[in-house]
C-alpha cells in the first residue's frame, strides 16, 4: 500500500488526556504510518549515507505517567538503536510535522559535530535553500518544539551551539524542516514521501559533518 501521508486526526492524539488513552490512539492511528514511512524511506537513506540504514520507531516505553507530546521514527546506521548516532528523524508534535537530522545528548559525536560547525560555518549557514529558510529551524532541546528558524540563526546563533555543543554534557542539536499540520502536503503521501527525500538531501552535508 502506498503511504497515504498525515491527517489532522493523527495530530489530534496529542490532545487526548491520559497517558493510556492516548498511547492507545497513537498505536492505533499513528504508529502504522510512522512504520510505513520507515520502510519507505530506509532504502533512499542507506543510498544516500553510502551504508545500511535501520528504522527505529518511537515506543515511549519508559512513559509511566506522562504522555508523550511528539513521536517519531528515527533512522541510524545501528539496528540496535539511534540515540547514541547521528540520525534522521520524520515525527510530529500537536502543531507540525518535523523532518530533521539531530545529534542528541547520548552521542559522543556531539563534539565532532561541535568542530565542524565552526570550521564549515560558511556551508552550514548555506545549507538550506534561499526558498525554505522560513520553513528550516534549529533546535538545542529534541523534546521541546520550536526553535530558531534557520533565516534568523547567523553567525553568532551558530556558534552559540556549536560552543554549547562542544562543552555542555547535555548538549544537542537538531535542524530540519516543520511543516504546519494544516498544510495541504501533509495529505499527499507521494508528495510528502518526495518532500521528506529532498529534506534529507539537503540536511546530508550536515549528517556527514558529525562523523
Amino acid at each position: 500500500m502506498d503511504f497515504q501521508g498525515f491527517a489532522e486526526k493523527d495530530f489530534a492524539v496529542f490532545e487526548i488526556e491520559g497517558l493510556e488513552p492516548r498511547m492507545d490512539a497513537l498505536i492505533a492511528n499513528v504508529r502504522p504510518k510512522l512504520t510505513e514511512l520507515g520502510n519507505t524511506l530506509t532504502p533512499f537513506l542507506s543510498a544516500a549515507c553510502g551504508e545500511e540504514m535501520f528504522p527505529h520507531v518511537a515506543k515511549h516505553a519508559r512513559r509511566t505517567v506522562h504522555p508523550p507530546a511528539d513521536t517519531w521514527v528515527a533512522w541510524a546506521a545501528s539496528k540496535r538503536g539511534y540515540k547514541a548516532l547521528p540520525h534522521f528523524q520524520v515525527g510530529m508534535f500537536a502543531d507540525y510535522l518535523f523532518i530533521v537530522m539531530a545529534v542528541i545528548y547520548e552521542s559522543p559525536n556531539k563534539a565532532v559535530l561541535a568542530k565542524s560547525l565552526i570550521k564549515h560555518q560558511r556551508q552550514a549557514l548555506n545549507l538550506v535553500p534561499d526558498e525554505l529558510r522560513e520553513q528550516f529551524y534549529w533546535s538545542i532541546d529534541h523534546t521541546k518544539p520550536g526553535g530558531t528558524k534557520h533565516s534568523e540563526l547567523g553567525k553568532d546563533g551558530l556558534q552559540a551551539i556549536a560552543e554549547r555543543l562542544g562543552t555542555v554534557k547535555k548538549s544537542e542539536v537538531i535542524c530540519g524542516r516543520f511543516l504546519q499540520k494544516d498544510d495541504p502536503l501533509l495529505r499527499d503521501g507521494e508528495a510528502l514521501v518526495k518532500t521528506i527525500e529532498d529534506t534529507f538531501e539537503t540536511l546530508l552535508p550536515l549528517y556527514k559533518m558529525s562523523f
